[in-house]
């Protein structure tokens, strides 16, 4: 039997599974960082990681532990409908949860006795444990050539466009400018399930960003945020 502890826990902007990034680097205004506990929390822990400008993040997928774990899963990418194993996918539930993201190291930072690993954007959900950090290494991470198989390509985006009312709460805020940004590029990968995107659908969704209750529509390729509100 093993056990694992976490050694720190992300902190990023999105407050919920839905709508976080399919995967890193999709939303490049987005910033998070790793809150670093334990014995892992100390500067001798992260000496020279600041070398790297990459770093590999282990993680679980906490909130989908309980769920369990199916041979089959329906990716996204193709639509939801058709069925390929877990093992030929990045599907969230897996039979030890664990997943692994190659995110942009910005820094450590130290504010009092707490060790901050700053990070670019990363496809995790604020609070996620993680459970390792190791470096990228170019020459042996990044294969030349390599196939993507039914994930070779970038997903399509959508055009977001935000309501007077979302406009004018946006420019009250400091943060504002780089909070619109991130909303507008979370919504352009339309987070709705894949089988919503090939029928009408006159449902209006909401999403929490930062500390930001966000709502919006899908017309076709079209996104229009609604609302916004503060929690």
């Amino acid at each position: 039997m093993y056990s694992i502890e976490p050694i720190g826990f992300i902190e990023s902007p999105y407050k919920e599974k839905f709508a976080v990034p399919r995967q890193p680097r999709l939303v490049p205004s987005a910033t998070s960082r790793v809150r670093l506990t334990g014995q892992a929390n100390c500067l001798e822990a992260v000496r020279g990681i600041e070398q790297f400008s990459h770093v590999w993040l282990l993680f679980l997928f906490d909130q989908n532990l309980e769920a369990g774990w199916k041979p089959t899963v329906r990716p996204p990418r193709l639509g939801g409908n058709e069925r390929i194993g877990v093992f030929a996918s990045r599907s969230t539930f897996r039979p030890n949860g664990i997943g692994m993201s190659a995110v942009e190291l910005k820094g450590v930072t130290q504010q009092g006795d707490q060790i901050y690993l700053e990070l670019g954007n990363v496809d995790l959900v604020d609070q996620t444990p993680i459970v390792d950090i190791k470096p990228y290494i170019p020459y042996s991470d990044s294969v030349a050539g390599a196939l993507g198989g039914y994930a070779d390509l970038e997903p399509e985006t959508a055009q977001v466009t935000f309501s007077k009312q979302a406009e004018a709460l946006l420019a009250t805020r400091k943060e504002g400018r780089m909070e619109s940004k991130v909303i507008e590029q979370v919504l352009a990968q339309d987070p709705r399930p894949a089988y919503k995107k090939t029928k009408a659908d006159n449902k209006e969704y909401a999403v929490n960003l930062f500390d930001l209750n966000v709502k919006f529509t899908v017309e076709g390729n079209f996104v229009t945020v609604t609302s916004i509100e503060c929690f």
